[in-house]
């Protein structure tokens, strides 16, 4: 077991406040967005055994086997396939879209072949891999994700009685569903930059005035005014609208697959991907933005957002299932003097405790009283190998990331 010293992003979107007050330290002023958790190149966290600290990618590098476990090496390769994080957004990230994994090894392969540095700004695909990821509240939060139906985003962008939009609601009424969708966010994200911006300074305070009324969008209405205020004139206010608006309480959660456009808005979350850094962008971000590449990479379907609740699991744990294989996250509440609760050992894995404080007591079986014991009170993480038995105590509660991989028959 060991414990995990981690990498804090300082992107402009995050909140000054949510990740320190986790992490009990003091706000510095300055943003704090992404806790990374896990062994990705960008940020890896770090582990001490003895002889210093060292990366825990170059830890897993030198005995994969040993680290992740056979059945996942076998999986996914010598690599841990999964990042964990905290995510602390207080303004809008960036509208974007994921690849799927025969997008991105195409994609990664087609801009090594050119020759762009892995670190350029105009990079699209850092590595070769899919990035479906999930977000778990731990806080209120707040998003945009999924195409709504045609119809309903006619009525959603009609309703703000703007001449520059009625173009856009003629075809979404006029064109079979997909067509539409595909031809309204293409028209949005490629219209000319000056009419498009007096459309959307327009839109955003009708907008306003919605949400403030009230009705059955008014929710919707106000959260794209909000993004508005903090990207003037940028075409993306636009394009969410066609998209469903989120509010997620405290323990739920939302997945979002390849070619799923979303943005997240505000709110503090533990979030789990596959190990990737792969990210398309088109609007609320002042990186770099490739909009015929992200309009190969969308699909253009209604579909309603998968927010998950989580199901009872085995050894009392709360598991959040996904179709995918890379990962999967569970939530373990610690009730005061309750007995000891074992975790699956067979692949490596990832432990944050969020709340309370509670005890990671190895050895044999996990009782031994000479056994190796590790407490996490609220932020601290632990990085566990594939093997090591462990069984929690304590009264709080821990969030545990690991590939969904069965372990191996005997």
């Amino acid at each position: 077991m060991d414990r995990l010293v981690n990498t804090v992003r300082p992107y402009a979107w995050g909140s000054t406040t949510a990740i320190p007050e986790l992490l009990g330290e003091e706000p510095t002023g300055e943003p704090q967005a992404e806790l990374w958790m896990g062994a990705h190149p960008g940020a890896p966290s770090r582990v001490d055994r003895g002889d210093g600290p060292r990366s825990l990618a170059d830890v897993i590098a030198a005995d994969p086997s040993g680290e992740l476990g056979a059945p996942c090496v076998e999986a996914f390769g010598p690599r841990l396939p999964f990042l964990f994080k905290v995510l602390a957004a207080a303004v809008p990230l960036s509208l974007q879209v994921h690849p799927d994994r025969r997008q991105a090894e195409a994609g990664y392969a087609a801009e090594e072949a050119a020759g762009i540095p892995v670190d350029a700004p105009h990079r699209n695909y850092k590595d070769p891999h899919h990035k479906p990821e999930l977000l778990c509240a731990l806080s209120a939060f707040e998003g945009f994700c999924g195409f709504r139906r045609a119809e309903e985003s006619a009525d959603i962008l009609a309703a703000l009685d703007v001449d520059g939009l009625k173009p856009y609601v003629d075809l979404l009424h006029a064109r079979p569903e997909a067509d539409a969708l595909r031809e309204v966010f293409t028209a949005l994200l490629t219209a000319d930059r000056a009419e498009i911006t007096a459309t959307v300074s327009a839109a955003a305070p009708a907008a306003e005035r919605l949400g403030a009324e009230g009705g059955p969008h008014a929710a919707a209405y106000a959260a794209a005014a909000r993004a508005a205020h903090h990207h003037p004139g940028d075409p993306g206010f636009l394009a969410v609208l066609l998209l469903h608006h989120v509010r997620l309480q405290p323990g739920e959660a939302l997945y979002l697959g390849a070619g799923v456009p979303h943005v997240y808005l505000s709110g503090l979350g533990v979030e789990l991907m596959a190990n990737s850094d792969n990210v398309l962008r088109c609007g609320f971000t002042p990186k770099h933005v490739d909009v015929p590449e992200l309009l190969r990479i969308v699909r253009f379907q209604s579909a309603d957002p998968a927010v998950l609740r989580p199901e009872a699991g085995d050894d009392e744990a709360e598991v959040y299932s996904t179709p995918t294989d890379e990962f999967q996250l569970s939530r373990h509440v610690v009730p005061p003097a309750s007995a000891p609760r074992a975790l699956p050992s067979h692949v490596a894995q990832i432990l944050l405790c969020t709340h309370g404080t509670v005890s990671l007591h190895g050895g044999d079986g996990g009782d031994a009283p000479d056994g190796p014991e590790l407490t996490l009170r609220r932020g601290e993480s632990a990085y566990v190998r594939a093997g090591v038995a462990v069984r929690l105590r304590g009264e709080g509660t821990l969030f545990r990331a690991a590939a969904a991989v069965a372990p191996r028959r005997v």
